[in-house]
């Protein structure tokens, strides 16, 4: 093999690497393959809590995560348990913050 044939594939590989790594970022309306698992991982634990939580168990009460950012959103039947459900919420680990827009019904 010749030697511009050895660097032409160098810089193939090199070309093919970056356009993987680029397709894989994420920017401020797409998450990354990695964020979207770590979002992930986030909104099951809050739900756990708050399923665990007998005050809120029972409620309608739906999770998202973006970012880091939980949203909170459905019904609940008190201003107490909006309260607490954003503090179960901010009390998980890599909770950026918590957007609470739970309704009392």
């Amino acid at each position: 093999m010749t030697k511009l044939q050895h660097l032409f594939r160098l810089a193939a590989c090199f070309a093919l690497l970056s356009i993987v790594l680029i397709g894989c970022a994420g920017n401020q309306k797409q998450q990354s393959a990695g964020e979207y698992v770590d979002d992930s991982v986030i909104t099951t634990k809050v739900k756990g809590a708050i399923f665990n939580e007998p005050d809120l168990k029972t409620l309608q009460i739906n999770v998202k995560t973006f970012k880091g950012v939980v949203q909170l959103s459905g019904f609940v039947d008190s201003q107490q348990s909006v309260s607490k459900a954003g503090a179960v919420a901010r009390g998980i680990d890599h909770v950026v913050s918590v957007e609470n827009d739970l309704i009392v019904k």
